[in-house]
């Protein structure tokens, strides 16, 4: 488990990476919940709002009305929601771009804490957010979340406990995403079967699970 009742995890900075506007909150939204509520800045950084993927008849600015609303579900100020226009499935092309922002971001928060894509995950733009995100956050701690329909290996290293009503508010979160309902995997019974799996393999009743990619201690 990572030790998320530590004093020394309050009052920290965290930065969540999210390569689309609703991965952060599927792959580690109870856990930004958990952080939220232990007191720490959390900040939401989105590479893209999918413009290209809204379904037909749908405003182009539906996905970034959405990840305010979800965000705002997991108590993350609107101050700190950052939502970058990159177009979506072009992130490879775009790695010195988007690294640039990252390194931004670092000299800006020098956060303890960031959260992003698993090192292993397929998806074009999500490798290239979880393999740029270690070279301009190396010097904090990362951990990888998980996003299981993208993965074809992943290694559960850490785990966050969650109790019922962090669920409920991610839940609460990925349902503001009404425009991709239509996804197999953004059911509530996926998302909570999900976290049920995660947390029988720790011995609780609810759990997140993470790839360690670093983490720094001191003592």
């Amino acid at each position: 488990m990572l030790p998320l009742n530590d004093p020394e995890v309050s009052n920290q900075r965290v930065v969540v990476l999210a390569p689309h506007t609703d991965d952060g909150e599927f792959g580690c939204g109870g856990t930004i919940v958990r952080l939220v509520d232990q007191g720490c800045e959390v900040t939401y950084v989105a590479f893209s709002s999918c413009e290209e993927s809204i379904p037909d008849g749908l405003p182009r600015d539906t996905l970034r009305r959405e990840v305010r609303a979800a965000t705002r579900e997991l108590g993350i100020s609107s101050d700190n929601l950052i939502v970058h226009s990159f177009p979506v499935r072009r992130f490879p092309e775009l790695r010195q771009d988007i690294l640039d922002v990252m390194v931004k971001i670092n000299t800006e928060l020098s956060p303890s804490l960031v959260l992003l894509p698993s090192k292993n995950d397929t998806h074009q733009d999500h490798s290239v957010v979880a393999h740029e995100g270690f070279r301009a956050f190396k010097r904090s701690s990362m951990l990888g979340y998980e996003l299981p329909w993208n993965t074809t290996e992943f290694e559960t290293t850490g785990f966050v406990m969650l109790d019922e009503s962090h669920l409920a508010r991610k839940l609460a979160a990925l349902k503001c995403y009404e425009s991709q309902s239509h996804r197999s995997y953004a059911t509530e019974e996926f998302i909570r079967s999900w976290a049920v799996t995660r947390g029988v393999q720790i011995g609780c009743q609810f759990a997140e699970t993470f790839e360690v990619v670093r983490s720094i201690v001191s003592i």
